[in-house]
């Protein structure tokens, strides 16, 4: 009888939690994605480049990746005024990229300057409402085609939340600012999937930044977990190779200097128990930059750069497999950057388009069944 009676609790509290994890509101469900473990991404920059968009989706579907990541900055599809859309380069990047069999996962932030009274480059809106309306619309809009929305970048840096203070009651704001957006999403399309915001891997903790655990523990006591679908993360490996464990040492001083630091969260996951939802790791890579200061001093070769992202993706179906979802390479070139910009030295292209030994080598283990 008491055996009897825990295999009907077990099988309860299972329902329960379902339910728990599909009700959004009166009448409506969601069925986010549940992605292999894992699936193949990359960022590309296509918005605003319609001469080199069909040439960078060539290679990334060439390639063997399986989803875009897309940022979207909402002043570009809501610019001057609330209400005045502008749809058509999204439409066009957005058509292209569905029509190459290719997911979109789209990253919407950066404000229009209507939406806040003191200007900057990325910051929340003065009324979430206005982000929560640019975001179902969206949802809408794209059901089918933009399989997934993550809300806001690296809000534990203050650069990408109008300078503000980072600390835990901006922590509140940003949930805020989730639950009202993820609400909003899946009344435009109860199939969408709600990312939220990759955390910047840093150990600062001067109010200019927080660490990504100290800040997603935040998250969960302010009531995040009702209001997302995949927890995002980003799990950039600086100098050390995938496999190393997140063991500070040398010049590597704080543990979110290692690829594994996404181990650490999803730890923080389970324990607010959402073992149920998987962790997509929204940026990942490795930089060859021997230009900038800020970068230089963890750059490794174009070769090892190739080889780690490989070992990354193989360490991961190994190790994660099943909480861990799609992995987006950081990154396709934009067509602009030049040598002098950091980001030039992350990407997998050229930005002439040319395949560095990154995709490459990427390219190579999909093909040779290394990365299946």
């Amino acid at each position: 009888m008491e055996a009897s009676l825990k295999r009907s609790a077990i099988v309860v509290a299972a329902v329960m939690t379902l339910l728990a994890a599909t009700f959004v509101g009166p009448g409506r469900t969601s069925a986010s994605y549940m992605a292999a473990s894992p699936e193949y991404g990359v960022s590309a920059f296509l918005l605003g480049k319609p001469d080199t968009t069909g040439r960078d989706l060539s290679a990334i579907s060439g390639a063997g990746f399986g989803w875009v990541k897309l940022t979207v900055p909402w002043r570009s599809i809501e610019p001057s005024c609330k209400g005045c859309y502008a749809w058509e380069d999204l439409d066009r990047v957005v058509n292209d990229t569905s029509a190459a069999g290719l997911k979109i996962m789209a990253r919407v932030d950066h404000p229009p300057e209507w939406a806040r009274a003191i200007p900057a480059e990325n910051g929340p809106p003065d009324n979430i409402s206005d982000y929560t309306d640019i975001v179902t619309r969206l949802a809408a809009r794209y059901a089918g085609k933009v399989q997934a929305i993550e809300i806001w970048n690296e809000p534990n840096l203050d650069r990408e939340w109008g300078g503000s203070v980072i600390d835990q009651n901006q922590a509140r704001q940003y949930v805020a600012l989730l639950r009202d957006a993820y609400m909003g999403a899946k009344e435009g399309n109860p199939d969408v999937t709600i990312v939220s915001a990759g955390l910047s891997p840093t150990g600062t903790n001067d109010g200019t930044a927080q660490p990504d655990d100290v800040y997603l523990d935040w998250l969960f006591q302010a009531g995040m977990a009702p209001y997302y679908d995949v927890l995002g993360a980003h799990g950039a490996g600086y100098g050390n190779a995938p496999e190393v464990d997140p063991v500070p040492s040398g010049s590597y001083t704080h543990p979110s200097f290692f690829f594994r630091r996404v181990e650490q969260l999803r730890a923080i996951q389970e324990r607010y128990g959402d073992v149920g939802k998987q962790v997509w790791l929204l940026e990942f890579g490795w930089t060859t930059d021997t230009v900038n200061p800020s970068y230089s001093w963890y750059a490794v070769t174009p070769e090892v750069q190739a080889d780690y992202i490989v070992r990354a993706y193989q360490y991961a179906q190994s190790h994660w497999a099943p909480w861990i979802g799609t992995m987006f390479v950081w990154t396709m070139a934009d067509s602009q950057w030049d040598s002098s910009n950091e980001q030039y030295w992350w990407s997998i292209t050229d930005p002439n388009g040319t395949p560095r030994q990154a995709l490459t080598a990427f390219q190579s283990a999909r093909q040779n069944g290394t990365l299946p």
